[in-house]
C-alpha cells in the first residue's frame, strides 16, 4: 500500500514503537507493567506484533521477544484464575500461540492449546448460554478460536457448540435475525443510558461480528445446515437498519425508544466494520447481492470527510490505524482506487497524530482510565495501543499478508 518516503517512515515508526515495546514497557523507573496476559492491552498482542516483525525482517531478535511475551502470557493465564474471553482472557492467548505456531514453528504450543480447547469446550456446555454473544467478550470471540483450531475434533465441536449458543439465543422478527444485548453486559454509564439494552450494529460487540463468524463456518463447512438459514435472517436484519440520511448508513444500535445516533467510522463500531463484515460473509458464500451492498457501504464510508468521522487517536479499534487498515484489505480484496485512496489518507494520518516526546513512540490512546473516564494513555496493546498502530503501518509497507486480523474479522477472502 505504501511506497518511497512515506513507506520509509511507517517502517521508522514501526521501529521506534517496536524499540519501546521490546523490554516491558516502559524502562524501570517510570515503569507501566504490561501485567496482563490478554490479547487485547497486554502480552498476547504483543506476540503477535513481535511475530510479525519476525516474519518480515531477519537479523534480529523479534522472534525471541515474541516467545518471551508468549511465555509471560501462559504463565498467567496457567497461575491464576481467568475469563475465557477473546480479547481479555484465556482463548485470546490461545488465539496467539495456534495462530502464531503456524507461522513461526518455534511459537508452537500445541500442549497449551490442547488445553484451552478442552477448557472452551466444556465451559461452553453450560445451557443456558448465560453471558454475551459478541466478538470482545462472548460467543463470537470463542468462535473465532475454535475457527483458528480447525479442522481438528475439538475445534469443530466447540464451534458447533458456539452455532447452537445463537441459534437458541437469536430473536427471530419479522425483519430477519437478531440478538439483544441484556443491559446486565453494558458497563455502568451505558447500561444508565439503556437501562432495556438494545441491538448493538457494532462489529466488536454485536450482529455484524456474527454475520462474519457464520461465514467463517460456511466456508469451513461447519454445521451449514444451522448456519446458513440464520446467515440469511441475520444479514437480513441487519439491511433493514440502513438509515438514507446523513453521512453514516448505520447507527451503532437500535431499540424500541433509542434515538437514532449516527455512528463513528471506525472497526468497532459503525459503517466500516461493518461492511468488511458483511464482505467477508458475502464472498465466503458467493452471495453476489451482499458483496454489492458491503461495497456500497464501503464506498459511502471511503468519502467521509475526516472532521465527522469522530477518530481522534491512532489505535486499531476505533482510531486512524484501524480505518487505514480495514481500507487497505478493501482495496486488496477488489483494487478499487476509492480504496486505494482512502487507505493512504488514513494511515497518513494515522502518522500524522504521532507526538514525538509522549506516551509509547509519540502515541498516546483516548481510552478509559482506572476510573472509567476517557483520559490519554499511554497504552502498549494490541487494540487500542501502540502494538496495533504498528501491525497496520506494517502491514501497509511489507508484502505479508496481515493474517492476524483475522481475530478482527477483516482478513476478506479473495473472490
Amino acid at each position: 500500500m505504501l511506497d518511497g518516503a512515506l513507506r520509509n517512515r511507517a517502517l521508522e515508526v514501526v521501529d521506534e514503537i517496536t524499540d519501546n515495546l521490546r523490554a516491558d514497557w516502559p524502562p524501570s523507573g517510570d515503569r507501566i507493567v504490561v501485567a496482563s496476559p490478554s490479547l487485547a492491552g497486554g502480552a498476547a498482542g504483543l506476540v503477535v506484533l513481535f511475530a510479525y516483525l519476525a516474519d518480515a525482517r531477519s537479523g534480529t531478535d523479534d522472534e525471541a521477544a515474541a516467545a518471551r511475551w508468549l511465555d509471560q502470557a501462559i504463565d498467567a493465564v496457567s497461575d491464576q484464575p481467568m475469563e475465557a474471553s477473546l480479547y481479555g482472557g484465556l482463548t485470546g492467548v490461545g488465539w496467539a500461540a495456534a495462530h502464531l505456531g503456524k507461522l513461526l514453528p518455534g511459537l508452537d504450543r500445541e500442549d497449551v492449546n490442547d488445553e484451552i480447547d478442552e477448557t472452551l469446550l466444556e465451559h461452553l456446555g453450560q445451557s443456558p448460554w448465560p453471558d454475551e454473544y459478541d466478538l470482545i467478550g462472548g460467543l463470537v470471540g470463542f468462535g473465532v478460536y475454535a475457527v483458528e483450531r480447525l479442522p481438528r475434533s475439538t475445534a469443530a465441536a466447540c464451534l458447533e457448540c458456539v452455532i447452537d449458543h445463537l441459534a437458541q439465543t437469536a430473536e427471530r422478527r419479522p425483519e430477519g435475525t437478531t440478538w439483544w444485548t441484556n443491559p446486565a453486559w453494558l458497563i455502568p454509564e451505558a447500561r444508565e443510558q439503556f437501562p432495556r439494552g438494545y441491538y448493538n450494529l457494532g462489529l466488536a460487540h454485536g450482529v455484524p461480528g456474527v454475520i462474519a463468524l457464520f461465514g467463517c463456518a460456511c466456508a469451513a463447512g461447519v454445521a451449514m445446515g444451522k448456519v446458513r438459514p440464520l446467515l440469511d435472517g441475520a444479514v437480513r436484519w441487519l439491511l433493514a437498519q440502513q438509515r438514507t440520511e446523513g453521512p453514516a448508513a448505520f447507527p451503532g444500535w437500535v431499540g424500541p425508544a433509542i434515538p437514532t445516533v449516527p455512528a463513528r467510522l471506525a472497526w468497532c463500531y459503525g459503517d466500516l466494520g461493518l461492511a468488511v463484515a458483511l464482505l467477508w460473509a458475502a464472498r465466503s458464500v458467493g452471495e453476489a447481492d451482499w458483496e454489492a451492498k458491503a461495497l456500497a457501504i464501503a464506498r459511502r464510508a471511503a468519502e467521509w470527510p475526516a472532521e465527522q468521522s469522530g477518530v481522534v487517536d491512532a489505535g486499531l479499534c476505533h482510531g486512524a490505524a484501524g480505518v487505514g487498515h480495514l481500507f487497505n484489505r478493501l482495496f486488496q480484496a477488489t483494487g478499487e482506487a476509492c480504496f486505494a485512496e482512502a487507505a493512504g489518507f488514513w494511515l497518513e494520518r494515522t502518522l500524522a497524530l504521532r507526538q514525538p516526546g509522549r506516551g509509547i513512540a509519540g502515541y498516546l490512546s483516548w481510552s478509559p482510565g482506572a476510573d472509567g473516564a476517557l483520559n490519554w494513555l499511554a497504552e502498549p496493546g494490541l487494540l487500542t495501543g501502540a502494538a496495533g498502530i504498528a501491525l497496520a503501518l506494517l502491514a501497509a509497507a511489507t508484502p505479508i499478508e496481515p493474517a492476524w486480523d483475522r481475530l478482527l474479522l477483516a482478513s476478506v477472502p479473495p473472490r
